[in-house]
């Protein structure tokens, strides 16, 4: 008898063991939480999302930091998305968002005109949108914009060359699908208006980046032999021209003026390599862009367009500047 039953006691045996190695039975759709209520490996938490034009600036990482601080400060997660320059991964990376049932979405664009389909389908599932750092057209479509003040860093830096080059001959290297540097133009070409002994001889796309900005500050150098000066719309351009400069041996001979307040610009201006850069502090439009966003989703009133100050910084306070922190919300 005791025989017959250890068969019978190990096919029991198995049967479990191969229950319990099985994958356990999904629960019907209809019963499983949304994707924007619940974080990975059952993490709770609202779901955010923020899409950059670029991850490869420090700028926006920084931005980042920011709108993460505080998305974590309250139990919540953020995703965050590099469209690599490319208007179309953005507006897929978006629509993901969208059908993901975010709560919020932060939006640097890399089109400030071809991004508005995208405004439209959040809007239409009720996701807020919150602009950071370049602003869209359609600012209708968005619940508030948080930026630099673009325009005066613009004319900061050209007070800055109107200091220390009077007579400058300058070429602009602008990123014109981008209205933040659209506007960083406009105020430097309206203050150096005020300056009658100053020149624009050029501008031209430099990409928004060190790698498009060289090639074109190389062949700015060969066609404009007269150029003395240089207003690269950010820190990463400013980086690519200097080195086209450096290779033509006229480093000292051209100024740089720029926009940003990155620590390889800093690094550059003791360096004697770079004049100026307008600080902006991308911490802090982080910071105020998700308080603005859950502001709204505590039913409060939000400002439609916030600007954060920028500040200059030069060869006199580089120092002091790199080592101070960033203002607090």
């Amino acid at each position: 008898m005791k025989k017959a039953l250890v068969p019978v006691v190990a096919m029991v045996v198995m049967v479990l063991v191969i229950a319990g190695c099985s994958p356990k039975q999904a629960a019907p759709a209809g019963d499983a939480a949304p994707q924007a209520q619940t974080g990975p490996e059952g993490v709770g938490g609202r779901l955010f999302g923020v899409s950059f034009q670029t991850m490869n600036n420090p700028f926006f990482v920084e931005l980042n930091a920011g709108l993460l601080e505080v998305v974590e400060a309250h139990g919540d997660r953020l995703v965050t998305l590099d469209a690599q320059f490319n208007s179309l991964k953005q507006k897929n990376d978006c629509s993901d968002l969208v059908l993901q049932g975010a709560a919020g979405i932060f939006l640097n664009p890399v089109n400030w005109e071809g991004i508005t389909g995208t405004l439209v389908q959040a809007k239409q599932k009720n996701i807020p949108v919150v602009v950071v750092d370049a602003p869209v057209k359609d600012a209708d479509l968005v619940l508030c914009q948080v930026a630099s003040d673009n325009v005066e860093a613009g004319r900061l830096a050209a007070r800055a060359l109107n200091e220390v080059r009077p007579d400058a001959r300058v070429v602009i290297l602008h990123q014109s699908v981008n209205k933040a540097c659209i506007d960083r133009v406009e105020g430097f070409k309206e203050e150096m208006a005020k300056f009658p002994g100053m020149a624009l001889l050029d501008t031209q796309e430099g990409k928004g980046t060190t790698e498009g900005a060289r090639p074109v500050m190389r062949d700015l150098l060969s066609r404009f032999p007269e150029v003395n000066a240089v207003f690269p719309i950010n820190d990463p351009s400013a980086l690519g021209a200097i080195s086209a400069i450096e290779s033509a041996g006229k480093l000292g001979e051209v100024t740089v003026v720029t926009v940003d307040g990155s620590k390889e610009a800093i690094a550059a201006i003791r360096a004697g390599k770079m004049h100026s850069t307008s600080a902006q502090f991308p911490r802090e439009i982080g910071r105020v862009s998700a308080q603005k966003l859950y502001e709204h989703l505590e039913g409060k009133p939000v400002e439609k367009d916030v600007k954060i100050p920028v500040k200059l910084i030069t060869k006199e306070n580089a120092d002091a500047f790199e080592t101070a922190p960033e203002p607090a919300a």
